[in-house]
């Protein structure tokens, strides 16, 4: 039941989150917001693991662990917030949503799982078509600089990276002491980024709306997210971790175009269910042709 809950509070959070990135990011430069998230999710993880007397290990492996999830989230989030100065956050959460054929493909090379099947294949082909639709609509019809799509790819393959290198430590640390731990080495990295990046922090041209955007992705997106994601993470399979893109990319769009007023082309739109298409192929398409033989099988015993 509880992994049914985290798994569920990751898909709320992650369909809110692009959203929330864009708007944190409005009057508060992207580096800082980042790093202001992290801080307020470092404190209340500090506070609850001293108030739940979670243990906290520090061993080789632990920090292996915290530093492969410290990679995700600087890779991830730094380079979504970079992207979301150009890019609308329905388009960010779409691009997300290849993480199961990156997750797919390092799942294979790093953790020796299956080769991707005829099925996978094609569904990975279909994925980049849709892809490309998706980008001509962003760089063609709405004029968008390529930058931003480009950050968006990277922040895609570090999170895919980042959770199968995860599944590589051999170790099981409570969530919230990996959440803490991944907090640790985060916040200090994302302090020097902000501080040689940007440097100034001016607090009276922020926005009510950045400033309660920060907060929600501090509390919600970061620590909650961070936790409910990590306790998922070790109790399911990267794949099916990665399977939570397959649903959040639309509520994401909705929300963009209701809440913030971002346009719908019929070239995203058209892309956009390209790749969820293929996400479902990708994910279901094997089980459906095999129980699909074994129905024809029977039927030729009968």
């Amino acid at each position: 039941m509880s992994v049914r809950i985290s798994y569920l509070f990751v898909i709320l959070v992650w369909s809110t989150t692009p959203l929330g990135i864009v708007w944190s990011s409005e009057t508060i430069s992207p580096t800082l917001s980042v790093f202001l998230r992290m801080v307020i999710a470092l404190v209340l993880a500090a506070f609850f693991v001293a108030f739940a007397n979670i243990r906290v290990p520090w061993t080789r492996l632990s920090c292996l662990q915290y530093l492969y999830s410290a990679f995700g989230i600087v890779g991830g989030m730094l380079l979504s917030y970079l992207a979301a100065q150009t890019v609308p956050s329905g388009v960010i959460s779409l691009v997300f949503g290849l993480a199961p054929f990156f997750s797919g493909i390092l799942g294979y090379k790093l953790l020796g799982e299956a080769k991707f099947t005829p099925v996978k294949i094609v569904a990975l082909g279909l994925a980049l078509v849709g892809l490309y639709l998706i980008c001509v609509a962003q760089l063609q019809e709405l004029e968008i600089a390529p930058a931003g799509l480009i950050f968006v790819f990277l922040a895609v393959c570090s999170f895919s990276l980042s959770g199968v290198l995860i599944k590589r430590v051999p170790v099981i640390v409570h969530p919230m002491a990996t959440t803490f731990g991944a907090l640790v080495f985060v916040t200090p990295i994302l302090a020097t980024v902000w501080w040689f990046a940007d440097g100034h922090f001016e607090p009276q041209l922020w926005e009510t709306k950045s400033i309660w955007a920060t907060v929600y992705l501090g509390v919600f997106g970061s620590l909650l997210g961070f936790l409910a994601y990590f306790h998922v993470l070790q109790k399911l399979p990267a794949g099916t971790v990665a399977l939570t893109t397959l649903i959040t990319p639309g509520f994401a769009i909705s929300l963009g175009a209701w809440l913030n007023n971002e346009q719908l082309t019929a070239t995203l739109l058209v892309g956009a269910v390209i790749v969820l298409s293929s996400l479902g192929l990708f994910q279901f398409g094997d089980k459906w042709l095999g129980k699909k033989s074994l129905f024809k099988q029977k039927e030729m015993v009968k």
